[in-house]
Protein backbone atom coordinates (compact mmCIF):
# COMPACT_ATOMS: atom_id res chain seq x y z
CA UNK A 1 0.00 0.00 0.00
CA UNK A 2 1.08 3.35 -0.60
CA UNK A 3 1.31 5.65 1.98
CA UNK A 4 1.83 9.49 2.62
CA UNK A 5 4.87 11.21 3.29
CA UNK A 6 4.48 14.97 4.43
CA UNK A 7 7.84 16.91 3.88
CA UNK A 8 8.82 18.65 7.13
CA UNK A 9 8.10 21.50 8.23
CA UNK A 10 10.94 23.77 6.83
CA UNK A 11 10.17 22.55 3.43
CA UNK A 12 6.03 23.25 3.05
CA UNK A 13 6.83 27.19 2.69
CA UNK A 14 8.87 26.70 -0.80
CA UNK A 15 7.21 23.56 -1.88
CA UNK A 16 4.36 25.40 -1.60
CA UNK A 17 4.91 28.56 -3.22
CA UNK A 18 6.44 25.94 -6.08
CA UNK A 19 3.24 24.79 -6.73
CA UNK A 20 2.12 28.58 -6.84
CA UNK A 21 4.27 29.03 -9.45
CA UNK A 22 3.26 26.43 -11.22
CA UNK A 23 -0.28 26.96 -11.49
CA UNK A 24 0.77 30.60 -12.05
CA UNK A 25 2.66 29.83 -14.93
CA UNK A 26 0.35 27.58 -16.74
CA UNK A 27 -2.37 30.43 -16.47
CA UNK A 28 0.43 33.24 -17.52
CA UNK A 29 1.58 30.86 -20.73
CA UNK A 30 -1.88 30.49 -21.61
CA UNK A 31 -2.56 34.34 -21.10
CA UNK A 32 0.23 34.87 -23.44
CA UNK A 33 -0.58 32.89 -26.30
CA UNK A 34 -4.24 33.24 -26.17
CA UNK A 35 -4.48 37.01 -27.66
CA UNK A 36 -2.27 36.48 -30.16
CA UNK A 37 -3.30 33.09 -31.21
CA UNK A 38 -5.80 34.53 -34.27
CA UNK A 39 -3.03 36.68 -35.52
CA UNK A 40 -0.17 33.93 -35.21
CA UNK A 41 -2.82 31.52 -37.10
CA UNK A 42 -3.30 34.14 -40.14
CA UNK A 43 0.28 34.21 -40.53
CA UNK A 44 -0.21 30.89 -41.07
CA UNK A 45 -2.66 30.96 -43.60
CA UNK A 46 -5.45 29.83 -41.30
CA UNK A 47 -9.66 29.69 -41.84
CA UNK A 48 -11.77 31.29 -38.84
CA UNK A 49 -13.27 27.91 -38.22
CA UNK A 50 -9.49 26.31 -38.04
CA UNK A 51 -8.45 28.90 -35.32
CA UNK A 52 -11.01 28.13 -33.47
CA UNK A 53 -9.96 24.42 -33.44
CA UNK A 54 -6.68 25.67 -31.98
CA UNK A 55 -8.61 26.61 -28.77
CA UNK A 56 -10.31 23.83 -29.00
CA UNK A 57 -7.57 21.79 -29.27
CA UNK A 58 -6.13 23.25 -25.88
CA UNK A 59 -8.95 21.83 -23.56
CA UNK A 60 -9.08 18.66 -25.66
CA UNK A 61 -5.72 17.94 -24.28
CA UNK A 62 -6.27 18.54 -20.29
CA UNK A 63 -9.86 16.53 -20.72
CA UNK A 64 -7.42 13.41 -21.78
CA UNK A 65 -4.59 14.96 -19.55
CA UNK A 66 -5.78 15.72 -15.94
CA UNK A 67 -7.35 11.86 -15.23
CA UNK A 68 -4.17 10.46 -16.57
CA UNK A 69 -1.49 12.58 -14.84
CA UNK A 70 -3.76 12.56 -11.72
CA UNK A 71 -3.67 8.58 -11.59
CA UNK A 72 -0.35 8.40 -12.49
CA UNK A 73 0.84 10.98 -9.46
CA UNK A 74 -0.99 8.36 -7.34
CA UNK A 75 1.26 5.53 -8.43
CA UNK A 76 4.61 7.31 -8.99
CA UNK A 77 4.51 10.54 -6.89
CA UNK A 78 3.61 13.93 -7.58
CA UNK A 79 7.23 15.33 -8.31
CA UNK A 80 8.21 13.41 -11.34
CA UNK A 81 4.63 13.84 -12.63
CA UNK A 82 5.10 18.17 -12.12
CA UNK A 83 8.51 17.87 -13.67
CA UNK A 84 7.32 15.94 -16.94
CA UNK A 85 4.50 17.88 -17.27
CA UNK A 86 6.16 21.34 -17.36
CA UNK A 87 9.17 20.22 -19.70
CA UNK A 88 6.21 19.48 -22.14
CA UNK A 89 4.79 22.48 -21.83
CA UNK A 90 8.26 24.48 -22.63
CA UNK A 91 9.14 21.77 -25.61
CA UNK A 92 5.06 22.83 -26.92
CA UNK A 93 5.89 26.25 -26.45
CA UNK A 94 9.03 26.21 -28.28
CA UNK A 95 7.46 23.60 -30.92
CA UNK A 96 4.88 26.35 -31.76
CA UNK A 97 6.96 29.24 -32.25
CA UNK A 98 8.23 27.21 -35.39
CA UNK A 99 4.93 25.55 -36.78
CA UNK A 100 5.19 25.66 -40.76
CA UNK A 101 1.33 25.27 -41.25
CA UNK A 102 -1.56 25.68 -39.25
CA UNK A 103 -2.55 21.95 -38.92
CA UNK A 104 0.60 20.94 -37.41
CA UNK A 105 -0.06 24.08 -35.16
CA UNK A 106 -3.36 22.73 -33.80
CA UNK A 107 -1.72 19.49 -33.21
CA UNK A 108 1.06 21.28 -31.23
CA UNK A 109 -2.27 22.63 -29.35
CA UNK A 110 -3.25 19.39 -28.46
CA UNK A 111 0.24 18.51 -27.13
CA UNK A 112 0.81 21.40 -24.83
CA UNK A 113 -2.79 20.66 -23.34
CA UNK A 114 -1.80 17.84 -22.51
CA UNK A 115 1.27 19.20 -21.13
CA UNK A 116 -0.84 21.35 -19.07
CA UNK A 117 -2.96 19.47 -17.08
CA UNK A 118 -0.78 18.85 -14.07
CA UNK A 119 -3.54 20.93 -11.81
CA UNK A 120 -5.01 18.07 -10.32
CA UNK A 121 -1.43 17.11 -9.37
CA UNK A 122 -0.89 20.48 -7.31
CA UNK A 123 -4.18 20.10 -5.76
CA UNK A 124 -3.38 16.49 -4.24
CA UNK A 125 0.08 17.22 -3.17
CA UNK A 126 -1.57 20.25 -1.73
CA UNK A 127 -3.85 18.05 -0.39
CA UNK A 128 -1.01 15.61 0.77
CA UNK A 129 0.44 18.20 2.85
CA UNK A 130 -2.29 20.23 4.54
CA UNK A 131 -4.32 19.11 7.31
CA UNK A 132 -8.30 18.85 6.10
CA UNK A 133 -9.57 21.72 7.88
CA UNK A 134 -7.12 23.66 6.29
CA UNK A 135 -7.08 22.93 2.58
CA UNK A 136 -9.92 24.80 1.26
CA UNK A 137 -7.75 27.89 2.34
CA UNK A 138 -4.68 26.05 0.49
CA UNK A 139 -6.73 25.25 -2.57
CA UNK A 140 -7.69 28.94 -2.50
CA UNK A 141 -4.19 29.94 -2.77
CA UNK A 142 -3.85 27.83 -5.60
CA UNK A 143 -6.90 29.55 -7.41
CA UNK A 144 -5.57 32.88 -6.73
CA UNK A 145 -2.82 31.51 -8.96
CA UNK A 146 -5.41 31.14 -11.45
CA UNK A 147 -6.64 34.67 -11.26
CA UNK A 148 -3.30 36.42 -11.02
CA UNK A 149 -1.77 34.11 -14.42
CA UNK A 150 -5.17 35.24 -16.21
CA UNK A 151 -3.99 39.23 -15.11
CA UNK A 152 -0.23 39.07 -15.72
CA UNK A 153 -0.84 36.71 -18.70
CA UNK A 154 -2.88 38.79 -21.53
CA UNK A 155 -1.08 41.86 -20.54
CA UNK A 156 2.45 40.62 -20.73
CA UNK A 157 1.80 38.96 -24.23
CA UNK A 158 0.38 42.36 -25.08
CA UNK A 159 3.44 44.35 -24.34
CA UNK A 160 5.58 41.64 -25.91
CA UNK A 161 3.84 41.36 -29.19
CA UNK A 162 5.85 43.45 -31.84
CA UNK A 163 3.64 43.11 -35.34
CA UNK A 164 6.15 45.31 -37.61
CA UNK A 165 8.83 42.75 -37.00
CA UNK A 166 6.79 40.02 -38.79
CA UNK A 167 6.33 36.73 -37.55
CA UNK A 168 9.34 36.85 -35.28
CA UNK A 169 6.79 39.76 -33.23
CA UNK A 170 4.90 36.85 -32.45
CA UNK A 171 7.34 34.14 -31.15
CA UNK A 172 8.59 36.41 -28.51
CA UNK A 173 5.73 35.66 -26.09
CA UNK A 174 6.10 32.13 -27.39
CA UNK A 175 9.58 32.23 -26.28
CA UNK A 176 8.86 33.87 -23.27
CA UNK A 177 5.87 31.21 -21.91
CA UNK A 178 8.53 28.21 -22.84
CA UNK A 179 11.10 29.73 -21.02
CA UNK A 180 8.73 30.35 -17.94
CA UNK A 181 7.61 26.50 -17.91
CA UNK A 182 11.13 25.86 -18.09
CA UNK A 183 11.56 27.77 -14.77
CA UNK A 184 9.08 26.39 -13.22
CA UNK A 185 10.63 22.83 -13.82
CA UNK A 186 14.28 23.86 -12.20
CA UNK A 187 12.04 25.06 -9.59
CA UNK A 188 10.37 21.66 -9.38
CA UNK A 189 13.66 20.18 -9.37
CA UNK A 190 15.33 22.16 -6.25
CA UNK A 191 12.16 22.93 -4.03
CA UNK A 192 9.91 20.32 -4.49
CA UNK A 193 10.18 17.10 -1.78
CA UNK A 194 7.61 14.22 -2.62
CA UNK A 195 5.41 13.80 -0.56
CA UNK A 196 3.84 10.15 -1.43
CA UNK A 197 5.98 7.10 -1.60
CA UNK A 198 5.61 5.24 -4.57
CA UNK A 199 3.05 2.96 -5.05
CA UNK A 200 3.87 -1.07 -4.70
CA UNK A 201 4.42 -2.39 -7.92
CA UNK A 202 2.44 -5.55 -6.91
CA UNK A 203 -0.72 -4.12 -6.49
CA UNK A 204 -2.63 -4.21 -9.75
CA UNK A 205 -2.62 -0.69 -11.81
CA UNK A 206 -6.56 0.48 -11.95
CA UNK A 207 -8.25 0.62 -15.47
CA UNK A 208 -7.64 3.73 -16.93
CA UNK A 209 -11.67 4.23 -16.39
CA UNK A 210 -11.63 2.64 -13.55
CA UNK A 211 -11.88 6.55 -11.63
CA UNK A 212 -15.23 6.87 -13.20
CA UNK A 213 -16.53 4.25 -11.57
CA UNK A 214 -15.06 5.03 -8.25
CA UNK A 215 -16.41 8.78 -8.94
CA UNK A 216 -19.78 7.66 -9.88
CA UNK A 217 -20.61 5.18 -6.47
CA UNK A 218 -19.15 8.11 -4.23
CA UNK A 219 -22.24 10.36 -3.15
CA UNK A 220 -19.74 13.20 -2.59
CA UNK A 221 -17.95 13.08 -5.74
CA UNK A 222 -20.74 12.35 -8.18
CA UNK A 223 -22.33 15.17 -7.10
CA UNK A 224 -19.27 17.45 -7.23
CA UNK A 225 -18.10 16.68 -10.55
CA UNK A 226 -21.59 17.51 -12.01
CA UNK A 227 -21.41 20.73 -9.97
CA UNK A 228 -17.92 21.69 -12.04
CA UNK A 229 -19.38 20.69 -15.27
CA UNK A 230 -22.39 22.96 -15.14
CA UNK A 231 -20.78 25.95 -13.90
CA UNK A 232 -18.27 25.81 -16.28
CA UNK A 233 -19.96 25.58 -18.53
CA UNK A 234 -21.82 28.44 -17.47
CA UNK A 235 -18.76 30.23 -17.68
CA UNK A 236 -16.96 29.33 -20.63
CA UNK A 237 -20.40 29.93 -22.19
CA UNK A 238 -20.10 33.86 -21.17
CA UNK A 239 -16.76 33.88 -21.68
CA UNK A 240 -17.14 32.81 -25.61
CA UNK A 241 -19.85 35.12 -26.30
CA UNK A 242 -18.97 38.20 -24.05
CA UNK A 243 -16.69 40.23 -26.80
CA UNK A 244 -19.89 39.85 -29.59
CA UNK A 245 -22.31 40.58 -26.94
CA UNK A 246 -20.33 43.60 -25.62
CA UNK A 247 -19.86 44.86 -29.42
CA UNK A 248 -23.33 44.44 -30.45
CA UNK A 249 -24.71 46.04 -26.94
CA UNK A 250 -22.04 48.85 -26.33
CA UNK A 251 -20.09 48.71 -29.40
CA UNK A 252 -17.25 47.69 -27.25
CA UNK A 253 -13.80 46.94 -28.78
CA UNK A 254 -10.91 44.78 -27.58
CA UNK A 255 -9.43 46.88 -25.11
CA UNK A 256 -12.82 47.46 -23.31
CA UNK A 257 -13.11 43.68 -23.26
CA UNK A 258 -9.64 42.89 -22.27
CA UNK A 259 -10.08 45.58 -19.00
CA UNK A 260 -13.37 43.52 -18.03
CA UNK A 261 -11.69 40.14 -17.71
CA UNK A 262 -8.29 41.76 -15.67
CA UNK A 263 -11.40 42.74 -13.62
CA UNK A 264 -12.54 39.56 -13.26
CA UNK A 265 -9.02 38.37 -12.48
CA UNK A 266 -8.02 40.46 -10.10
CA UNK A 267 -10.95 40.04 -8.28
CA UNK A 268 -10.99 36.23 -7.94
CA UNK A 269 -7.17 36.46 -7.31
CA UNK A 270 -7.73 38.54 -4.14
CA UNK A 271 -11.17 36.66 -3.06
CA UNK A 272 -9.44 33.16 -3.66
CA UNK A 273 -6.39 34.31 -1.78
CA UNK A 274 -7.47 36.35 1.03
CA UNK A 275 -11.08 35.23 1.98
CA UNK A 276 -12.41 31.59 0.47
CA UNK A 277 -10.37 29.84 3.58
CA UNK A 278 -11.89 31.88 6.08
CA UNK A 279 -15.66 32.01 5.00
CA UNK A 280 -14.98 27.70 4.29
CA UNK A 281 -14.17 27.63 7.92
CA UNK A 282 -16.76 29.95 9.36
CA UNK A 283 -19.64 28.55 7.22
CA UNK A 284 -18.58 25.27 5.81
CA UNK A 285 -17.60 24.34 2.48
CA UNK A 286 -21.18 23.45 1.44
CA UNK A 287 -22.86 26.42 1.93
CA UNK A 288 -19.60 29.02 0.19
CA UNK A 289 -20.34 26.83 -3.04
CA UNK A 290 -23.53 27.04 -3.16
CA UNK A 291 -23.61 30.38 -2.17
CA UNK A 292 -21.03 31.16 -4.96
CA UNK A 293 -23.01 29.69 -8.17
CA UNK A 294 -26.23 31.74 -7.20
CA UNK A 295 -23.76 34.99 -6.78
CA UNK A 296 -21.88 34.08 -10.12
CA UNK A 297 -26.17 32.88 -11.75
CA UNK A 298 -27.13 36.25 -10.71
CA UNK A 299 -24.23 38.08 -12.63
CA UNK A 300 -25.36 36.90 -15.61
CA UNK A 301 -28.97 37.87 -14.92
CA UNK A 302 -27.83 41.35 -14.45
CA UNK A 303 -25.60 41.70 -17.17
CA UNK A 304 -28.71 41.08 -19.42
CA UNK A 305 -30.58 43.35 -17.38
CA UNK A 306 -28.16 45.92 -17.24
CA UNK A 307 -28.93 49.40 -19.73
CA UNK A 308 -27.83 49.49 -23.07
CA UNK A 309 -27.69 53.29 -22.68
CA UNK A 310 -26.87 55.12 -19.27
CA UNK A 311 -26.33 58.65 -20.39
CA UNK A 312 -27.32 60.21 -23.74
CA UNK A 313 -24.03 61.83 -24.70
CA UNK A 314 -20.15 59.95 -24.73
CA UNK A 315 -18.82 62.91 -22.89
CA UNK A 316 -19.94 64.59 -19.38
CA UNK A 317 -18.60 68.02 -19.04
CA UNK A 318 -18.10 69.45 -15.57
CA UNK A 319 -17.38 73.14 -15.79
CA UNK A 320 -13.65 73.66 -17.59
CA UNK A 321 -13.72 69.41 -17.29
CA UNK A 322 -14.76 66.75 -19.70
CA UNK A 323 -14.88 63.65 -19.00
CA UNK A 324 -15.38 61.01 -21.74
CA UNK A 325 -18.05 58.08 -20.88
CA UNK A 326 -18.01 54.71 -21.63
CA UNK A 327 -21.80 53.11 -21.94
CA UNK A 328 -22.18 49.96 -20.40
CA UNK A 329 -19.35 50.86 -17.49
CA UNK A 330 -21.79 48.69 -14.80
CA UNK A 331 -20.85 45.42 -16.47
CA UNK A 332 -17.35 45.30 -15.28
CA UNK A 333 -18.58 46.22 -11.47
CA UNK A 334 -21.27 43.18 -12.73
CA UNK A 335 -19.13 40.73 -13.55
CA UNK A 336 -16.42 41.47 -10.88
CA UNK A 337 -19.77 40.45 -8.62
CA UNK A 338 -20.11 37.25 -10.65
CA UNK A 339 -15.82 36.74 -10.21
CA UNK A 340 -16.78 36.68 -6.28
CA UNK A 341 -18.93 34.06 -6.69
CA UNK A 342 -16.79 32.17 -9.34
CA UNK A 343 -13.75 32.36 -6.78
CA UNK A 344 -15.66 30.36 -4.09
CA UNK A 345 -16.17 26.83 -6.63
CA UNK A 346 -12.59 25.92 -7.05
CA UNK A 347 -11.42 25.70 -4.15
CA UNK A 348 -14.21 24.33 -2.00
CA UNK A 349 -15.04 21.86 -4.61
CA UNK A 350 -11.60 20.60 -4.43
CA UNK A 351 -11.76 20.85 -0.78
CA UNK A 352 -14.63 18.11 -0.34
CA UNK A 353 -13.22 15.91 -2.84
CA UNK A 354 -10.20 15.29 -1.14
CA UNK A 355 -12.09 14.94 1.80
CA UNK A 356 -14.21 12.77 0.77
CA UNK A 357 -11.66 10.58 -1.38
CA UNK A 358 -8.83 7.91 0.39
CA UNK A 359 -5.42 9.63 0.17
CA UNK A 360 -4.48 6.81 -2.54
CA UNK A 361 -7.31 8.44 -5.25
CA UNK A 362 -7.36 11.61 -4.70
CA UNK A 363 -5.29 12.62 -7.73
CA UNK A 364 -7.81 10.03 -9.90
CA UNK A 365 -10.47 12.00 -8.18
CA UNK A 366 -9.17 15.61 -8.63
CA UNK A 367 -7.72 14.42 -12.25
CA UNK A 368 -11.78 13.47 -13.07
CA UNK A 369 -13.08 17.15 -11.98
CA UNK A 370 -10.39 18.89 -14.05
CA UNK A 371 -11.40 17.15 -16.57
CA UNK A 372 -14.95 17.52 -16.21
CA UNK A 373 -14.11 21.35 -16.54
CA UNK A 374 -12.65 20.65 -19.92
CA UNK A 375 -15.06 19.04 -21.12
CA UNK A 376 -17.53 22.03 -20.74
CA UNK A 377 -15.08 24.48 -21.71
CA UNK A 378 -14.79 22.38 -24.63
CA UNK A 379 -18.82 22.01 -25.61
CA UNK A 380 -20.09 25.16 -23.10
CA UNK A 381 -18.97 27.72 -26.27
CA UNK A 382 -20.08 25.54 -28.97
CA UNK A 383 -24.03 25.33 -27.22
CA UNK A 384 -23.46 29.39 -26.82
CA UNK A 385 -22.54 30.21 -30.17
CA UNK A 386 -25.32 28.27 -31.56
CA UNK A 387 -27.66 30.10 -28.94
CA UNK A 388 -26.05 33.47 -29.72
CA UNK A 389 -26.66 32.71 -33.36
CA UNK A 390 -30.54 30.92 -33.12
CA UNK A 391 -31.86 33.03 -30.25
CA UNK A 392 -29.85 36.46 -29.74
CA UNK A 393 -27.14 37.51 -27.93
CA UNK A 394 -28.50 37.38 -24.27
CA UNK A 395 -29.75 33.94 -23.96
CA UNK A 396 -26.32 32.24 -23.54
CA UNK A 397 -26.30 33.95 -19.98
CA UNK A 398 -29.95 33.37 -19.35
CA UNK A 399 -29.03 29.96 -19.47
CA UNK A 400 -25.78 29.77 -17.60
CA UNK A 401 -27.68 31.56 -14.78
CA UNK A 402 -30.78 29.42 -14.94
CA UNK A 403 -28.24 26.09 -14.53
CA UNK A 404 -26.62 27.52 -11.59
CA UNK A 405 -29.57 26.85 -9.68
CA UNK A 406 -28.78 22.68 -9.90
CA UNK A 407 -25.72 23.44 -9.70
CA UNK A 408 -26.01 24.90 -5.69
CA UNK A 409 -28.99 21.99 -5.26
CA UNK A 410 -26.74 19.38 -6.10
CA UNK A 411 -23.27 21.10 -3.32
CA UNK A 412 -25.85 21.21 -1.08
CA UNK A 413 -26.77 17.87 -1.54
CA UNK A 414 -23.06 16.64 -1.98
CA UNK A 415 -22.56 18.81 1.53
CA UNK A 416 -25.32 16.76 3.14
CA UNK A 417 -23.84 13.12 1.84
CA UNK A 418 -20.21 14.45 2.97
CA UNK A 419 -21.70 14.47 6.60
CA UNK A 420 -23.81 10.79 6.47
CA UNK A 421 -20.03 9.93 5.61
CA UNK A 422 -17.90 11.40 8.13
CA UNK A 423 -21.07 10.34 10.86
CA UNK A 424 -20.80 6.97 10.00
CA UNK A 425 -16.88 6.72 9.55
Amino acid sequence: MSQTVAPPPAAKAPALAVLFATVFINLVGFGLVVPLLPFFAQSLKAEPWQITLMFSAYSLGQFFAEPFWGRLSDRIGRKPVLLMTLVANALGYLALAFVPNVWLAIAVRLFTGLGAGNISTVQGYVADVTPPEQRAGRMGMIGAAFGLGFIVGPGLGGLLTQPQLGRLGYQLPIFTAAGLAALAAVGVVIFLRESRAKADPAVPRPAFLSGLHDARVNPVVSRVLLVTLIYMAGFSAMESVFGLWAESRYAWGAREVGLSFMIVGIVSSLNQGFFTGRLARRFGETRVLATGMLLFGASLVLQVLAPVQWFPATELSLGALTLPIVQGWIIPVIMAFGACGMSLAMPNISAMISRATPPDRQGAMLGLNMASGSIARIFGPIAAGAMFSAFGHDWPFLVGAALTVPAAIMAINAGRALKRGQASA
